[in-house]
């Protein structure tokens, strides 16, 4: 068995962290996806601009890394359209009863050394690890 460092991973590491640093020191903000995408369909008007242009570069990102970096995106999802829809709306339940997403308390949250964003982090880990061991071992997947 032979090791290879994961580049792609690690540069995109890299780049999460150098963004989330640049959008706190630059604008003050925490570079939360749920709360930037809240705030973009809320009713402030006054910071939608860096807030859609964030989340544009999210998308132009993802494409870009598909079609110059060849990093293939799944054809179809693993579980029914059904288990799907279900599990984006309890992720997004998820984030509004957490306070936030992975991105803003795994990343930034756990940065800054924020015991709420460390508990928040370690409570979405241990109910992923429990909500994969549960379908994949008592499921039947």
């Amino acid at each position: 068995m032979s090791f290879s460092i994961p580049w792609l991973s690690l540069f995109g590491g890299m780049l999460l962290g150098v963004s989330a640093l640049l959008l706190l020191l630059i604008n003050g903000k925490i570079a939360g996806i749920s709360g930037i995408t809240n705030g973009l369909f809320g009713s402030d008007k006054s910071d939608k601009g860096w807030r859609a242009l964030f989340l544009s570069g999210m998308v132009i990102a993802g494409a870009i890394s598909v079609y110059w970096l060849g990093v293939e995106i799944p054809s179809q999802p693993n579980g029914s359209w059904l288990m799907v829809v279900a599990a984006g709306l309890l992720v997004g339940a998820g984030t509004r009863i957490g306070n936030g997403c992975t991105s803003g308390h795994g990343i930034c949250g756990m940065g800054r050394f924020s015991v709420r964003s460390i508990v928040a982090t370690c409570t979405f880990m241990a109910t992923a690890i429990i909500t994969v061991f549960v379908r994949f071992h008592l499921g039947g997947a």
